[in-house]
């Protein structure tokens, strides 16, 4: 079924290459955020069930109860879309970031594990300020350095700018409004999730898997 429920002709199984073809972008950006974040749920804003029900139709996204997700043929199609082609500013400026992404990668991850858990093992309650504003102390200068590598991504790349923005606010949540779950929860577009996204896209972007990268701590 479509989305949003009205009876439809089914999907063609195999859409002519024509009918991806015809995707403005706005479109693709909408398949791309479903990608990154592997399934969303059903929206109730009309415009963009307009959006999902097209892209239902064309066969690349299905519905999986309350949510939406990209089907094999979506992937392939993404995929095809979202690569930048080698030798060009777009890819040459995505494998900058990425030469020296796992070391910011592994930074990132052990800020957000001292937000999470305290030295010794115990969880962190987040009743010792001292504490939680030396750990987002660590994330702000991380992020002083991550920022400008990602912006000039965004010059070529422009949804690496968004990345960096939805960063920024998520930084924001903790340091100014005092919302400890914009830090890593999964709940929210919180600094880890943005940071998740913006990774799995630098990877897709250079055609990439993440089997190919090494593991945290090598």
């Amino acid at each position: 079924p479509c989305c949003s429920g009205r009876a439809r002709r089914p999907p063609r199984p195999v859409p002519a290459p024509e009918i991806v073809n015809d995707f403005d972008e706005h479109t693709w950006v909408v398949l791309h955020d479903i990608r990154l974040r592997g399934m969303v749920r059903v929206p109730d804003d009309a415009e963009l069930m307009v959006v999902i029900d097209s892209l239902c139709e064309a066969g690349v996204v299905q519905v999986r109860g309350k949510f939406v997700a990209l089907t094999d043929l979506g992937r392939t199609h993404h995929a095809n879309w979202v690569v930048a082609t080698p030798g060009t500013d777009a890819h040459t400026s995505a494998e900058r970031l990425h030469a020296s992404f796992h070391e910011l990668n592994v930074e990132l991850l052990a800020v957000c594990t001292a937000w999470q858990v305290r030295p010794g093992g115990a969880t962190n309650d987040h009743l010792d300020a001292t504490y939680d504003w030396q750990v987002i102390g660590r994330l702000e200068r991380l992020h002083e350095r991550a920022a400008p590598r990602i912006r000039r991504v965004g010059r070529e790349v422009p949804r690496f700018a968004d990345h960096e923005r939805r960063l920024r606010h998520a930084l924001a949540r903790v340091v100014d409004d005092g919302e400890h779950e914009w830090f890593t929860a999964p709940r929210v577009d919180s600094y880890h999730t943005v940071w998740n996204q913006m990774h799995e896209d630098l990877l897709l972007t250079l055609g990439r898997s993440r089997d190919d990268e090494p593991t945290p701590g090598t």
